[in-house]
């Protein structure tokens, strides 16, 4: 591989999950027409779902899902020891996901015995992100993540060029494609507050925004509970907006 005619050499990379449920990497998995093209970028050496070989020698640590268990810490803290680059792949590895609604029971032995019956089951006390437990160097946003900005965070690191972020919400998106906005619809929505870059696809097709992809730049969460307390929805269901994915801090 080439950039401005100098030769590159192809970092290795290495995709590795946790609990969570595997949709993230099944996004790259499932992108037929670009994936060779996302091959070409880094040399894949580690992909339970794509590939039989495993290679623990990569430059580039993919890590799916959140941790929820003492041995995932470990394991965790290994990855990291090896990886040049460590990428909070998704919502679960980004902030927790829904595993982290766990932690709002203060029972823990109770939810084990809900969840799992009689079945023994190690877990640890609380559900974590990737980096209350490890340094993360780059995160890629989205339950699922997003294709297109999938490739083009895996460019900017195999290159060495900066990615930035989009800091604008969703509902600058929704304009653009000139949506109608769902409040209008009388539909709580969290595009106000949610970090642009999928494309506003879920209010696209007439669903609301979820918040998977976290915050914008700076969001006014106390200004955005009084509009959805003015639109008629109840203490509960904007707090279940808020706790779902366990991304925005109040």
């Amino acid at each position: 591989m080439q950039y401005l005619g100098v030769e590159l050499i192809k970092p290795k990379a290495a995709f590795f999950d946790f609990s969570c449920c595997e949709g993230c990497q099944l996004q790259i998995a499932n992108n037929e027409n670009k994936l060779l093209d996302f091959i070409s970028l880094v040399e894949v050496v580690n992909f339970r779902e794509i590939l039989t070989e495993r290679n623990n020698d990569y430059d580039i640590a993919f890590i799916e899902g959140s941790i929820t268990r003492k041995d995932e810490i470990d394991r965790l803290k290994k990855i990291r020891e090896k990886a040049k680059i460590l990428v909070a792949f998704g919502t679960c590895a980004s902030f927790g996901g829904i595993n982290k609604l766990k932690n709002k029971f203060k029972d823990i032995e109770w939810v084990k015995k809900e969840v799992y019956g009689n079945c023994p089951i190690e877990t640890n006390d609380k559900v974590m992100a990737v980096n209350e437990v490890v340094k993360v160097d780059f995160y890629i946003y989205g339950c699922p993540v997003n294709k297109s900005e999938v490739e083009a965070i895996v460019q900017s690191i195999a290159l060495g060029r900066e990615f930035r972020y989009l800091k604008h919400p969703v509902c600058f998106r929704c304009k653009e494609k000139q949506n109608i906005c769902l409040y209008e619809m009388g539909k709580i929505c969290m595009g106000p507050l949610t970090r642009a870059g999928c494309g506003a696809r879920c209010p696209s097709n007439g669903n609301s925004c979820i918040g998977c992809r976290g915050p914008a730049e700076e969001p006014n969460i106390e200004f955005m509970k009084t509009i959805m307390i003015k639109n008629g929805f109840t203490e509960r269901q904007i707090r279940d907006k808020f706790e779902l994915f366990s991304a925005f801090k109040e």
